[in-house]
């Protein structure tokens, strides 16, 4: 029987990466075996969805375990964040009340809910852009090693802050490019003075993902002379020149009319399609069930519902997360 993917299996999360991958399919048994390369992401290698004729095989026979939605996971790796029982405070006011949030390699985790339900809050205690007051959060199995405690509490090694940091590149709302920078010089600077790489290796990757992103010609512009989808485009292909392990996107496209955001959610799914891990608050639910692996619905600072995007948004659970999705959907 000749391979055809989309016969063979069912809920395939990212069919190309799969593909991309998945390395000589053969029929056993009556079944199917899929191999995967050494380099293929766990969520493009794991999370094809299970059905009885078909077996995962992954390199050096790891072990994997099966789980809810039909997801197969490497039951030996590293999260490349893991957050645990994260409480975050402004003075009295506790905003985190204890929340626990994994991505692994290649997941992409969306973060939903009301406006003031700490979303944005947990990705910058993510990116120790915020201190925690308590909870642990660790990067590739490395916890943040902290000194003092309670609102005194503060990263105790600023080389780690900084290895972290560079590792988890940050999109923000409101795209914080340098006014006084060329397009390619912003996208340049971080990989450059941060990382002390070699300038004129910076500028063919910067270029590379400035096409990558779809800007490739606005290279010499100023952040002034683009619209603000070209800029959340330009903020996207710097975050990329970095190389991280991942990538945390604080509302990508809430400051955009619809025309321009649908620019950086094609960016934004085309990066899904590849495999990389990333965490994304959003108000787009469309977004957000079209490219995650796992969607965390947080209310008032805890985590009210979560889990595979077919089940959270096509059965909720909660009364409170029912409300939500209904008021998303006659907005």
């Amino acid at each position: 029987m000749p391979f055809q993917p989309r016969s063979l299996l069912r809920n395939i999360d990212c069919l190309q990466p799969v593909r991309q991958f998945c390395l000589n399919p053969t029929a056993q048994n009556g079944g199917f075996i899929f191999r995967f390369g050494e380099n293929a992401p766990a969520s493009c290698a794991l999370s094809v969805a299970f059905r009885q004729d078909i077996v995962p095989i992954i390199p050096n026979n790891k072990k994997i375990q099966n789980e809810n939605g039909g997801r197969w996971r490497l039951s030996n790796s590293t999260p490349v964040v893991e957050i645990r029982n994260l409480h975050k405070a402004y003075g009295e006011l506790e905003v985190i009340k204890g929340v626990d949030i994994t991505a692994h390699k290649g997941d992409v985790v969306s973060l939903i809910g009301s406006s003031g339900s700490g979303k944005s809050t947990i990705l910058r205690c993510v990116n120790l852009l915020e201190d925690s007051q308590q909870g642990d959060i660790l990067f590739k199995g490395e916890p943040v090693k902290w000194k003092g405690s309670g609102l005194a509490r503060h990263p105790a090694d600023p080389k780690q802050v900084l290895r972290i940091r560079t590792n988890l590149s940050m999109v923000f709302q409101q795209f914080n490019l340098w006014a006084h920078m060329t397009i390619l010089q912003n996208v340049m600077e971080a990989p450059v003075t941060v990382l002390g790489r070699d300038k004129t290796e910076v500028e063919e990757k910067a270029r590379y993902y400035l096409d990558k992103v779809g800007i490739g010609d606005k290279c010499d512009v100023y952040p002034a002379q683009l619209s603000g989808g070209q800029q959340q485009r330009a903020a996207i292909a710097r975050g990329l020149a970095m190389e991280p392990e991942a990538l945390l996107f604080d509302e990508p496209t809430s400051a955009l009319d619809p025309e321009l955001e649908q620019e950086v959610i094609r960016v934004i799914k085309d990066l899904a399609a590849e495999g990389r891990t990333m965490l994304i608050v959003t108000h787009d639910m469309k977004m957000a069930s079209d490219i995650s692996s796992h969607v965390v619905f947080l209310h008032q600072g805890l985590i009210e519902e979560e889990g595979a995007p077919d089940a959270l948004f096509g059965a909720p659970k909660s009364e409170r997360l029912q409300q939500f999705l209904s008021s998303t959907v006659h907005a």
